[in-house]
């Protein structure tokens, strides 16, 4: 279930809570009681590995590579 950060435009109280994709944005504030939030948006989340032991499909590498003489 995705999170989603909700900001109220009056009060300026800022929370997250979890939600189905299917739900409708919530509008009702819960600090201030008014209509007034708004479904933040925010970049990915996701993140990318680098480096020598792990691939982006998180299988470590098995195999080292030997240096031909």
């Amino acid at each position: 279930m995705p999170t989603y950060n909700y900001l109220c435009k009056k009060c300026e109280h800022q929370f997250e809570t979890k939600q189905s994709i299917k739900d409708d944005p919530l509008t009702d504030c819960p600090e201030c009681n008014n209509s007034t939030l708004k479904r933040l948006i925010y970049g990915g989340t996701g993140f990318i590995l680098k480096g020598g032991g792990w691939h982006s499909d998180l299988y470590s590498s098995t195999t080292k590579s030997k240096k031909k003489e």
